[in-house]
């Protein structure tokens, strides 16, 4: 299939169309646990390798499902592993844009640091460049990293906030648009009073941004309603999303319902309820149902 993608394309549709973005980018440390929630218990593979085979099996599975297209999923964030594999004799992100129309991410964080300051800064990333033009070469549109606020720890969260934008501005200048992504630990103890720090500091983060440079934000759905308005409403954010964080669906719907204008970027949330031994049918059914009670959360 020839290959249509435009950056300008894609854009407009993280920007404006309705819908949420699929995270489908368990790495080494989360793929057993996602396998397992799956019905593919722990020490069913030999080795790593076996192992993201399966996790592509499950992977494939989603994404070729009929209820899996751009029509209610804007974007979908991938593993290393799963761009470097194909779907149907596809490389995945040109699978995803050119027969499903679903934008396609990259994940590039490497995990975390040992906390400190009451949070959890990304390991060092020494390799990004190469990985951002390998990202360009296999025609994906942007990135996600990580990080995570465990405590209401001003130095903390500036530091953290500074992390992100700073690798941020190279993911720029590679040609990609960067999800920033600093969690909120929704058993943070004063997790009200770390979601205002945060907002801060992205709002004096995003003020230093040049001209044209853009990013998307990542965020735990928080304590306070609209709390990230005026994020949503900022010309150099393409589109606020919030990750599920550990609630369940119920409830990140529920709390989704109140953000006006952020739309989810759920993984485990999207995924419950799928099991390798349901049917074809039964399995889009399931998915279908969770696609639509997230989508119709995403849309307020």
């Amino acid at each position: 299939m020839t290959t249509r993608v435009s950056n300008e394309e894609q854009l407009r549709k993280m920007k404006t169309h309705p819908g949420f973005i699929a995270a489908l980018d368990q790495s080494g440390g989360s793929t057993p646990h996602a396998l397992a929630l799956y019905g593919i218990k722990d020490h069913s593979w030999a080795d790593d390798d076996e192992m993201f085979d399966l996790v592509h099996q499950m992977r494939t599975r989603v994404i070729t499902s009929p209820s899996f297209t751009g029509e209610r999923i804007i974007g979908a964030i991938l593993f290393e592993d799963t761009m470097d594999r194909e779907i149907h004799g596809e490389p995945t992100a040109d699978y995803l844009w050119n027969v499903k129309r679903v934008v396609p991410f990259l994940k590039v964080d490497k995990g975390l640091q040992v906390e400190n300051d009451g949070v959890q800064l990304m390991k060092p990333m020494p390799e990004l460049a190469p990985l951002l033009e390998k990202a360009r070469s296999k025609r994906i549109f942007g990135t996600k990293m990580r990080s995570l606020i465990k405590q209401a720890n001003p130095a903390g969260i500036k530091k953290i906030v500074s992390q992100q934008f700073e690798f941020a501005k190279q993911i720029i200048a590679a040609g990609l648009i960067p999800i920033v992504e600093p969690e909120v630990d929704i058993h943070c103890p004063d997790k009200s009073a770390a979601e205002t720090l945060l907002k801060a500091a992205i709002l004096e983060k995003l003020n230093l941004l040049e001209t044209g440079q853009q990013v998307m934000l990542k965020l735990t759905l928080p304590e306070q309603v609209d709390l990230y308005v005026d994020c949503v409403h900022d010309s150099r954010v393409v589109r606020v999303v919030a990750l599920s964080g550990g609630y369940t669906r119920e409830e990140a719907d529920d709390r989704l319902r109140k953000n006006h204008g952020v739309v989810a970027s759920f993984s485990r949330a999207l995924l419950e309820g799928l099991s390798k031994n349901q049917t074809d049918a039964e399995f889009d059914t399931t998915l279908d149902a969770s696609i639509r009670s997230i989508y119709e959360a995403s849309i307020t």
